[in-house]
This record gives C-alpha cells, sequence and structure tokens, in this order.
C-alpha cells in the first residue's frame, strides 16, 4: 500500500460487511499512485464498484482522478426543505394528496422523462446548474446559498460529454429515478442543539421534506465512458490499475481534464434536478394547502452531494478529495461555509433507510481527519439481489404499518430491496462518528410519507 487505510465502525457494523469487498476496495485504492494518507471508509461503508460506497480518498495536484471513486450517480446528493406546517395538522388525506401531486409533476422510475429540457437547455444546466433554473423563476436566489457550492461547480462543459450522455440528460432534468430515490414527508421528531436547529429553521414537530436523487442517466453515462477511457488507456499512461472500477488518469492529462470538466457538467445537472424537483414540491404544497410556498416556510435548508470529486484545502495544501458514498461536514467557523451558517457549521444531512428516520448533524474540527467527511446514510447491509430474495413481504409490512407510514407503492414486493431490513441500523452508524467526537446531532427527522421510485405503473 502507499497510503493507510482507516475505517470508521464497531463491532456491530463490522458483521454487516463480512462477506463484501469492501475493505480490500479501500486497499486497492490505497495503491493508487500517488494517493495521500489515509484512504478512508465511513460506518455506512459497504461495497461497490471500484471504491466502496462509503468511501473517500484525496489526491494531490500531481496525483490522479477516477471516475469510480466518484461513482456512478455523480452528485447523488440529499436535499432538505424545512416548513411552518405541524405534522400533527396534516390528516391522512392532505398527506395522501400531498403525495399524489408531487407525483403528478415529479416523473419516478429509471425510464422517468420530462419535458423540463425544453424550457431549459442542457447547455444553460450543464454551466450554470441551479442557478439555470433560478433565472427561469424555478425557486429564489436563497437557494443557491444553502447549496453545496452554490449549486454550480466551475469548469463545466457539454464538450466533454459523450452524444449518448447528452441524450440521456436532455430528457431526465426534473426527475426522480429509481432505486434508492426518494422523496419523503418528515416529522421533527427530535431536536438536540435548540440554537443550531433554530439557525436551520428546523421546530419540532413540523414537517420537513427530503429530495434524495442525482444526475440519472446523463451522469452514470459520464462515469462509464471515462471509465473506459481510463482503463483502456492505462498502459500508455504508465498508470497501473489494480481494479477496473478504480480506473484513472493523471488529473493533469487530456483525460483527466476531460473528466472533471464532464463530471462537473453532472454534478450541475444533479443540482438543478433537485432544484427543480424542490420547485415542483413546493407548487403542490401550494395547490393542496391553499397557501403561498413562502407563506408556508417551505426554505431550503441545505443541499449537500454524495458523489463527487472537488478541490479543496487540507492541511494548508490543496487536494482533489473523491467522496463516493459520503457527505462533506464543515464545522463552524470554516471560510467555505455559507454564510448563513459559519458559526453554526452547515448542516450535514443523513438520510436513513425507508421506514427509519433521518437525521441533520454538524462536523466538529475533528472531522478533519476523514478530509471532513461524514457517512450519507445508513448504508446497504444486503445487496439488491439479496434482499429481494430473504426479506420477508409480512414482517415488511408489518413494519411499515407499526410505524403508520403512508408509501406511495402499496405492493411492498416491488421495495423490498429498498426496506429497511436491507440497509444498517441508521442509529448505529450514526453513533460511531458521535463517539468519535466528529459530528453533533441536531436534529432527528422521522418519515410519515415516502415516495420511493418504482419501476412499475402504480393504480391506488
Amino acid at each position: 500500500m502507499k497510503a493507510d487505510v482507516v475505517v470508521y465502525i464497531n463491532e456491530k457494523l463490522k458483521a454487516d460487511i463480512r462477506g463484501d469487498q469492501s475493505i480490500e476496495q479501500l486497499v486497492s485504492a490505497a495503491t493508487l499512485k500517488g494517493v495521500l494518507s489515509p484512504v478512508v471508509g465511513m460506518p455506512d461503508i459497504h461495497e461497490g464498484y471500484g471504491l466502496p460506497i462509503g468511501g473517500v480518498m484525496a489526491m494531490p495536484e500531481d496525483g490522479l482522478v477516477s471516475a469510480g471513486a466518484v461513482g456512478m450517480d455523480i452528485n447523488c446528493g440529499a436535499r432538505l426543505v424545512r416548513s411552518n406546517i405541524s405534522s400533527k395538522d396534516l390528516d391522512r388525506s392532505t398527506l395522501r394528496n400531498l403525495m399524489i401531486g408531487i407525483e403528478s409533476k415529479v416523473p419516478l422510475g429509471t425510464g422517468g422523462k420530462n419535458r423540463a429540457g425544453e424550457i431549459i437547455p442542457l447547455e444553460e444546466i450543464a454551466k450554470k446548474g441551479a442557478a439555470a433554473c433560478v433565472q427561469k423563476g424555478f425557486g429564489v436566489k436563497e437557494d443557491l446559498e444553502h447549496t453545496e457550492e452554490n449549486g454550480s461547480l466551475g469548469r463545466a462543459t457539454l464538450a466533454t460529454c459523450s452524444k449518448r450522455a447528452v441524450e440521456r440528460g436532455r430528457v431526465q432534468l426534473g426527475t426522480l429515478g429509481a432505486g434508492n430515490h426518494f422523496i419523503d414527508l418528515l416529522n421533527v421528531a427530535e431536536i438536540y442543539d435548540e440554537e443550531t436547529a433554530r439557525v436551520f429553521g428546523l421546530e419540532k414537530g413540523n414537517l420537513a421534506v427530503m429530495i434524495h436523487c442525482g444526475s440519472r442517466g446523463f451522469g452514470h453515462q459520464v462515469c462509464t465512458d471515462y471509465t473506459e477511457i481510463f482503463w483502456n488507456k492505462a498502459q500508455e499512461l504508465g498508470i497501473e490499475i489494480p481494479l477496473k472500477g478504480l480506473a484513472a488518469a493523471p488529473i493533469k492529462s487530456k483525460e483527466g481534464q476531460d473528466y472533471l470538466e464532464a463530471m462537473a457538467a453532472s454534478v450541475n445537472f444533479a443540482f438543478a434536478n433537485r432544484q427543480l424537483i424542490m420547485h415542483n414540491v413546493r407548487t403542490v404544497f401550494e395547490e393542496v394547502l391553499e397557501s403561498g410556498w413562502k407563506k408556508l416556510g417551505l426554505d431550503l435548508v441545505y443541499d449537500v452531494a454524495h458523489n463527487i470529486a472537488k478541490w479543496e484545502e487540507h492541511q494548508g495544501k490543496k487536494v482533489l478529495i473523491h467522496r463516493k458514498g459520503a457527505t462533506r461536514a464543515l464545522p463552524k467557523g470554516h471560510k467555505l461555509n455559507p454564510r448563513t451558517y459559519l458559526e453554526t457549521g452547515h448542516p450535514a444531512l443523513i438520510p436513513g433507510s425507508m421506514g427509519t428516520a433521518s437525521y441533520v448533524v454538524v462536523g466538529t474540527k475533528d472531522c478533519e481527519e476523514s478530509y471532513y467527511s461524514v457517512n450519507h446514510g445508513a448504508g446497504r447491509r444486503l445487496a439488491r439481489g439479496e434482499a429481494k430474495r430473504s426479506v420477508d413481504l409480512k414482517e415488511f409490512e408489518k413494519w411499515m404499518e407499526k410505524k403508520d407510514i403512508l408509501i406511495n407503492e402499496r405492493n411492498l414486493e416491488f421495495v423490498k430491496d429498498e426496506s429497511p431490513f436491507a440497509y444498517k441500523n441508521v442509529e448505529e452508524v450514526i453513533s460511531v462518528l458521535e463517539e468519535q467526537g466528529m459530528i453533533k446531532k441536531v436534529a432527528k427527522l422521522e418519515p410519515i410519507g415516502v415516495i420511493i421510485g418504482v419501476n412499475r405503473r402504480r393504480r391506488r
């Protein structure tokens, strides 16, 4: 190995990764030329393509960039919206009407398509990100201030994206996708830090909305294309690659620069995607509750990326940090925090699994040891195929019924791979970094309505 490997995990979570290749994948990443020490594994770590999900690695300016170490769903991320709405004042009928309205405006599933690309050209989305939506009236400037990178990563262009990537991107803006992509209606169940929660606009008993999705087929195609390019060019570039999923190129090479530009376009697409979905969610709330979204207090708390490579400063040096299934968590006082959150640190959003709680946390100065990174969710314990075979449907149905959670998919057979039994215990995952002193909990959010991306037509 050229670098050390550090994994934040406890004995209970170790049992969840026995039999997968996540640790071996971290060790492989630690052999890449130039990689800085340490290569980090988060508590929600599980096997991925190349770098495991829940993996973080940093490269110097003369190092490598790896498409697989960012991931297929570039800038998959989470966005949290707060409200002035009391959860207890929403009866079941109103809640269901909100969910039906959201489904009518946000296409779901892998093949979900939208005509938003006819309103906002993909060229603008790729270059400007969420700002392209705001400029067309789909949001306000405060939304950008509460988005990582202000909703736009620099040096983005479609010129380095393949024709196939562009074709897929043109029809998928404003769509949710499938798998673990969701829109959750949440109740703010617990507040752990009153002062920070007040700054974030979170109040116990009020409704919040979390949107989790990414760059759809556009980002997937970019990753696929450049993994092939890097893999095929490795010998010519003089690079030893331990796994195809870790295929990489020198950052300063043409191939490396081309990928960073295409990746930035995908990042911006994902920021715009969540921005447009949020706009449509606000519109539904206005229609169902017959009140303006500003009066309802549907303000964006924050939007964070989970799969991204970005230039950041670490111990006085400029480094390219690859986060794959990891969330940036800057502590209070860090200069890259939004002005609003300079005294608290920006919100880091940790979604749970279907039917379990999500958390809002902040990073501490001790988080520097993980490149100011924290876990991005609960993390899988069962692969999709295994979950579909082994999760007991009746047990899953009893769980959701006991929790009294509305879900857009009546036949839970179709979402067994997203059941809470397929994921690690989110409380256990959160406790690891909390006990290390790397995060502080701010709020606990419990689901009352779940819209999951599914690949079949539904009847109510």
